[in-house]
């Protein structure tokens, strides 16, 4: 019996067919739409370095980047929270909870890479033949190994 997948389809209709793929965009799309009411509240500066998490229960969380971002929107708690209660979408609004957490950063790679020159691989080969310890000797050779190649 040979598997036969099924033929391919626009991701489109995947999201609306598939039941748990259609409770995740729906409810991302709940969370977009939260997002661009806060915004509409926030001050310019603030709308990029705060994001609603989660609204359940009365409470929204939002994720602000830094403890200053964080301190500012706390200053403002009591206006925003009035502003927020008078529209629909949260009627049951009864506390809004900040959270710091810094954006995700991949680690800069490439930076300033230290070079080996020959004639301090060439002082490194000569030191780990005065050492009796093995492991170290190996390790001063494999750190001279390193060296670059050029005179």
């Amino acid at each position: 019996m040979a598997y036969k997948p099924s033929p391919a389809q626009p991701p489109s209709a995947l999201l609306r067919q598939v039941r748990p793929l259609r409770l995740l965009l729906n409810q991302a799309e709940r969370l977009e739409h939260l997002q661009r009411l806060l915004e509409s509240q926030l001050q310019p500066a603030a709308r990029e370095h705060c994001h609603v998490a989660s609204w359940r229960d009365g409470t929204l969380l939002l994720v602000v980047t830094d403890g200053h971002w964080a301190t500012r929107l706390r200053y403002q708690q009591k206006r925003l929270l009035a502003a927020l209660q008078g529209m629909e979408a949260f009627g049951n609004l009864r506390r809004i909870l900040f959270k710091v957490q810094p954006p995700l950063v991949p680690a800069k790679r490439g930076g300033h890479i230290a070079e080996l020159s020959s004639s301090a691989a060439e002082s490194l080969r000569d030191t780990a033949e005065g050492i009796t310890d093995p492991k170290l000797r190996a390790a001063l050779e494999r750190l001279a190994s390193h060296a670059s190649l050029k005179p």
